[in-house]
């Protein structure tokens, strides 16, 4: 039994503002945490508990006057942070959240999108969304949203190796790209983290070097005086690639727990399967804490370190882990 296109479109329209929702509201989370760790206030003025800052957030940016240099190049400086949001939110059309189920004789799919090659698509659309993040810095006419960008582009690139090599293993154990047959196959075994933990350990150090997350936020560099890649951009402009960002991060988190957590299945109990999108979610906003737990605690890196750590030390044990992978799957 196959979904029917009219159910289709009207769950990716919920599952894309419900992910919206979750960004906006990651934000508050994200300073509230930060907030009680710091041991100060957070956002505590717009709406009851700051619980509208987000809306306030967003009309700032709609408000805020949107200049930009004269000497930048129009139609790239413009489609950067389009490109850059529109990839983030594709790449969750293929995360599964859910068994599926059957309401009045009609088929309602857990996932918006099931192809074969999920994984691929996943890293591809990333792939290309640092496009926005290059692209943008270069259109500015900047020579510091250039150097920026550059930043961008030597880190972004150089982690998504150690992402893709650290996933293998979990391919090669789950027989298949598709995430939802990962899922499955977890569900047959045993959740991939066990066997995988060293793999689990590199995607998720490359997550969060590929969200510019710290310690791995040189792309940003929010604490210097220029930012980085988007130091011209200001207004919705400038919002759109916030949300790229953050989008990012629960795509990643979302990742994580398909690959390696065994998705929206509940461990043990096969009864409770069916609140699946309860479970993932569950799942899902406990990584998110992790992220913000670490941007609290640990201090950035230099960019000696940031790469030494990439290239010396997660590259050459992501490959071993996959080799390792490849011989037990040969072997048994």
């Amino acid at each position: 039994m196959h979904e029917p296109w009219w159910i289709s479109l009207p769950k990716a329209f919920v599952i894309i503002n419900l992910l919206l929702v979750t960004f906006a509201y990651l934000t508050l989370v994200e300073r509230k945490a930060m907030a009680r760790m710091q041991l100060r206030y957070g956002p505590n003025r717009a709406g009851p508990f700051g619980l509208l800052q987000p809306a306030a957030d967003l009309l700032k940016l709609i408000r805020k006057e949107s200049f930009f240099p004269a000497a930048a190049i129009n139609a790239p400086y413009i489609l950067a942070p389009v490109l850059s949001a529109f990839t983030a939110l594709a790449a969750f059309a293929v995360i599964p959240f859910g068994p599926g189920w059957t309401i009045s004789g009609y088929r309602v799919d857990g996932w918006i999108a099931n192809v074969p090659i999920a994984l691929i698509l996943v890293f591809a659309l990333g792939s290309v969304g640092i496009y926005g993040f290059i692209v943008g810095g270069w259109a500015s006419e900047s020579k510091y949203s250039l150097l920026g960008s550059m930043r961008t582009c030597a880190q972004l690139v150089s982690y998504e190796v150690a992402l893709a090599l650290s996933a293998l293993g979990v391919v090669l154990m789950g027989q298949s790209l598709s995430l939802v047959d990962i899922v499955n196959k977890q569900q047959a075994t045993l959740w991939f983290f066990i066997p995988q933990f060293v793999g689990m350990v590199c995607f998720f150090f490359g997550g969060i070097a590929e969200t510019s997350r710290a310690p791995f936020d040189l792309p940003e560099a929010e604490q210097e005086l220029v930012a980085g890649y988007h130091t011209e951009y200001s207004g919705m402009r400038w919002g759109l690639f916030q949300m790229a960002e953050y989008i990012n991060l629960i795509t990643i988190s979302a990742l994580i727990v398909t690959l390696f957590f065994d998705g929206w299945h509940f461990p043990w109990v096969h009864a409770l399967d069916q609140l699946g999108p309860l479970w993932f979610v569950l799942k899902l906003f406990v990584l998110l804490f992790v992220f913000i737990w670490l941007r609290t605690t640990l201090p950035r890196l230099r960019y000696d370190q940031l790469m030494s750590f990439g290239w010396k030390i997660l590259l050459p044990v992501a490959t071993l882990n996959a080799l390792v992978t490849a011989f037990f799957v040969v072997l048994l």
